[in-house]
């Protein structure tokens, strides 16, 4: 038995990405990164505490103070300078429980995710449901908003399948694959047509039926993928909106259309907690020579909260906490100020990075690079010049010295076009600083974790995040020891989109300091 023991932990190792590498290096500090970075590495502790036992971290929630408690004192623990850094405020609140069931014509206990910022029911509602009136124009449908008085209100098309478009290219013929799809665009386009005969917009709908007496708002918003649903933010202010999951969305859905009277028990609990203070988290390494120029680290800590967040972005989190905690480390005396900053409001319009840079131009006009990564668990593979002419040279050079396992797949897209929103990159790019966004393999980031209630630790591909934070680390270093401050001259003229329309650089804005339904 302990020779299988034995024979089992060589095969894990041998499969490896330490055990796999050839790369050395002359330079000791690339050399103490890639061992602290590979072989010491914490990502898998520091995910498990964020996203398990933390959880999601929605702007305005004691969650996300809690995390911010978190991670000052993590970086504590570790000798690195943190602090939170205020930039404004934003309306708390706080998510209780959601139960939700149908109870006519059978009983069934549904999936179903009240969106951030609803209120409660203040005790069980038991109610009936209604799909959302059809009517000519908007003055009929004015006329026929009484029905919707004590029901439950459907506002969203149901889908013909909740099978993923894969599954469907696999198993089915050409034909009834075709078919299905021209039949889910028939659907989605006469639901479409209903909505705009109300004369309402998205964001103005749910509200009107609150007005008119709806005990609740109900809606889906499917990912396309097997059981996953995107959540995003409630447009009502007294009423609760929830989005069922694709199945059970459909399952009522039918049973209203077909006249077969479904009745639900609603009991959701939630707490409004009047403005409170958002922050940013900032941990920092002082350099030794060059105090005053910068490099930055950068990712948002806040989250919608249908789920832990995990890949967005609590995998951004973890790579720059750990690369700080390398560096730390390997580099601890550094040629520049290394900051970290684990922004908040991202999700609202990158209100925390925007923020920083409203509130810091000093660091601003000393930064010499920043690095940002926001789009889920995979490995770093893309990374774009933002439109900067000049900085090309010094990636290729600092990518040569480092292993190919970490940078062999990257593509560096030079000049590239700056980012518009993006990401919280984009905040120092439109104040002429250079940002630069790492993208990543998709790992299904966009169908399957992205917004959706399945974003757990679990999705969380640990090696692909190991490699990122190493390799952020010596981006960092390399950055750090540059004789020369990085170039910021720019594009004058920007490509036209692909619509011929021409571009500009992206100006920028203003943070929303409060109110959530400013930005939503």
């Amino acid at each position: 038995m302990k020779g299988a023991v034995a024979f089992v932990m060589g095969a894990l190792l041998a499969g490896s990405p330490v055990a796999g590498q050839e790369w050395t290096s002359t330079d000791p500090v690339l050399q103490r990164i890639w061992r602290e970075g590979m072989s010491n590495s914490q990502v898998e502790r520091l995910a498990q505490v964020l996203t398990d036992s933390i959880g999601p971290r929605l702007t305005g929630s004691p969650e996300t103070a809690n995390a911010r408690q978190w991670a000052v004192s993590t970086y504590r623990d570790w000798g690195i300078t943190a602090r939170e850094e205020q930039y404004g405020t934003w309306r708390g609140w706080r998510r209780g429980h959601t139960h939700i069931d149908l109870m006519q014509p059978r009983m069934r206990s549904l999936e179903g995710t009240m969106l951030a910022w609803s209120p409660g029911t203040n005790g069980p509602v038991t109610a009936g449901v209604v799909m959302l009136p059809q009517a000519a124009d908007s003055a009929a449908f004015q006329a026929a908003l009484a029905r919707v008085r004590g029901k439950f209100v459907l506002i969203s098309a149901a889908q013909p399948t909740c099978r993923p478009d894969e599954n469907w290219a696999k198993w089915a013929p050409p034909a009834t694959f075709e078919r299905m799809k021209a039949q889910r665009t028939e659907m989605m386009n006469a639901w479409a047509r209903r909505l705009q005969a109300t004369g309402s917009t998205a964001r103005d709908l749910p509200r009107r039926l609150e007005e008119a007496g709806a005990v609740g708002v109900l809606t889906n918003l499917w990912s396309q993928g097997w059981g996953v649903d995107k959540v995003f933010q409630a447009r009502t202010e007294r009423v609760p909106t929830l989005s069922l999951s694709c199945e059970d969305y459909g399952l009522v859905f039918r049973m209203a259309q077909n006249n077969q009277s479904p009745v639900l028990r609603l009991d959701a609990a939630s707490q409004f907690m009047g403005d409170v203070p958002a922050s940013n988290v900032l941990a920092e390494i002082r350099g030794r020579q060059k105090p005053n120029e910068y490099v930055m680290l950068s990712a948002h800590f806040d989250s919608w909260d249908a789920s832990s967040g995990a890949t967005d972005n609590a995998t951004g989190t973890v790579v720059m906490m750990e690369a700080m905690r390398i560096l730390r480390q390997a580099y601890p005396n550094p040629k520049r100020t290394i900051l970290s900053g684990h922004w908040s409001g991202e999700e609202q319009g990158l209100n925390g990075s925007r923020g920083f840079v409203a509130d810091n131009p000093r660091i601003v006009e000393g930064l010499q690079a920043l690095f940002n990564q926001d789009n889920g668990t995979g490995r770093i593979v893309q990374l774009s010049m933002q439109g900067l002419t000049g900085v090309e040279p010094y990636f290729r050079r600092w990518f040569s010295r480092m292993p190919g396992l970490l940078v062999d797949s990257v593509r560096i897209d030079a000049p590239g076009l700056p980012s518009g929103g993006g990401s919280d990159n984009a905040s120092f790019i439109c104040a002429g600083a250079p940002g630069f966004g790492l993208g990543s393999l998709s790992w299904d980031y966009g169908t399957y974790t992205w917004h959706t209630n399945r974003d757990t630790y679990d999705k969380i591909a640990f090696d692909e995040v190991r490699r990122n934070a190493t390799m952020v680390a010596m981006l960092v270093y390399l950055a750090s020891e540059e004789p020369e401050k990085l170039p910021r001259a720019r594009l004058t003229r920007l490509p036209p989109d692909q619509q011929g329309q021409p571009r500009t650089w992206p100006a920028c804005q203003q943070p929303a300091r409060r109110d959530p339904a400013s930005t939503q």
